[in-house]
């Protein structure tokens, strides 16, 4: 659904098929793109008028989505996270670079404008190596509508799959991918939701830059408030609809829950709101030798020596277009963004390892890295 306005307001993808098990969705989609509803992923993968297929299934149905797109010579755009375990990670890998296509992980928050930008000016040399990133986050998350499997972590519930990785990517892309060790711990604190809703964690790099990541979905806090009252999709965001989450699942029981969650669903009725700003992810200070660079929602604060200013990232009529300008480089030109389904492992690799170090108590060494392109280019 959040992929949706893109769809339709690209020109340079056209929707030919789709796959859903419920048979709403197929009717609604060929009812507005006039292609061919599929009742299964392999029909779809089979289906000769697809060049590439974007999986945005649960995050354990992925392995086998991917697979299948990838033994019909299907380029692959998955949603994050890859997968939920590291095993499933290096299949969809192994499956992708043998039969020679191209899998992107995304979209994730690392595919924002304003965080492209600021990867710019860090290339280009303006700003001096970053030193430290400080990103932090708190939403709602935990209490949106929720199926069974997105309560438990071992299915990949909570937040760090869904929107730590999110979060994961954006440092990671920042400081140039190869992270090496994380120490972390996180909190679980409501029974009834029981699963992990919040986390913080220090990651080193290699070169010697570290972040701190702090995240938490128990709608509290919203530090939607520092990012100018835009909310995390674009949109402006009302101060009435504080509570919203909470007061919609009161006296839901599971069931009712996930059929709440079905309604923002293709073909269910809802649409997502028109977004007058980039999407973003929560305050992000990024500290180099020569400035700090504040992410918004409209572009890249530049705190210099002597000097502050603002550097807007321009926003066009097609939302999330440098998804689609990462997905038609792949296809078109074979060139692969930083967002391959080797970065997608690492940044796996880190959610796992945040739960293990507050496990364990102990700092977590890192070995599925990888660099950016940039990075890779200059070592």
């Amino acid at each position: 659904m959040l992929m949706l306005p893109t769809f339709r307001a690209d020109p340079r993808v056209r929707l030919v098929a789709a796959a859903a098990p419920r048979e709403e969705s197929r009717t609604a989609f060929e009812a507005e793109f006039g292609g061919t509803g599929h009742a299964s992923v392999d029909d779809l993968a089979a289906d000769p008028e697809v060049e590439a297929i974007y999986v945005a299934t649960p995050h354990q149905m992925h392995a086998d989505h991917v697979a299948a797109a990838a033994r019909h010579g299907k380029h692959i755009l998955v949603d994050k996270p890859l997968a939920v375990s590291l095993e499933d990670a290096d299949a969809m890998v192994a499956a992708a670079e043998t039969a020679g296509v191209h899998l992107i992980v995304g979209p994730s928050h690392s595919f924002d404008a304003p965080v492209a930008l600021a990867r710019r000016m860090i290339d280009s040399g303006e700003v001096g190596a970053v030193r430290m990133v400080q990103a932090f986050n708190y939403t709602d998350f935990l209490y949106r509508p929720r199926r069974p499997e997105e309560l438990r972590t071992e299915e990949g519930g909570g937040v760090l799959f869904s929107q730590g990785v999110h979060q994961i990517d954006i440092v990671r892309l920042l400081c140039g991918g190869m992270a090496n060790r994380i120490t972390a711990m996180t909190g679980a604190w409501d029974p009834a939701r029981p699963t992990e809703g919040a986390y913080a964690a220090l990651m080193s790099f290699e070169g010697g830059a570290f972040a701190t990541l702090t995240y938490s979905g128990y709608a509290h806090f919203d530090s939607d408030i520092w990012m100018d009252d835009v909310a995390e999709l674009g949109g402006e965001k009302s101060p009435s609809s504080y509570g919203k989450a909470r007061r919609a699942l009161e006296g839901l029981d599971a069931e009712a829950e996930a059929r709440l969650k079905t309604t923002r669903t293709y073909g269910a009725g809802s649409e997502p709101a028109k977004a007058d700003h980039h999407e973003h992810f929560g305050p992000i200070i990024v500290s180099c030798d020569r400035a700090d660079l504040r992410l918004t929602p409209d572009g890249v604060e530049v705190f210099g020596d002597f000097d502050r200013r603002f550097v807007e990232a321009p926003l066009g009529p097609v939302p999330r277009k440098t998804v689609i300008d990462a997905l038609l480089a792949a296809v078109r030109e074979d060139v692969a963004p930083a967002q391959t389904g080797r970065w997608g492992r690492a940044s796996l690799e880190v959610c796992h390892a945040i739960l293990r170090s507050a496990e364990t108590g102990a700092a977590v060494d890192l070995t599925r890295q990888c660099g950016t392109i940039q990075e890779e280019e200059h070592a």
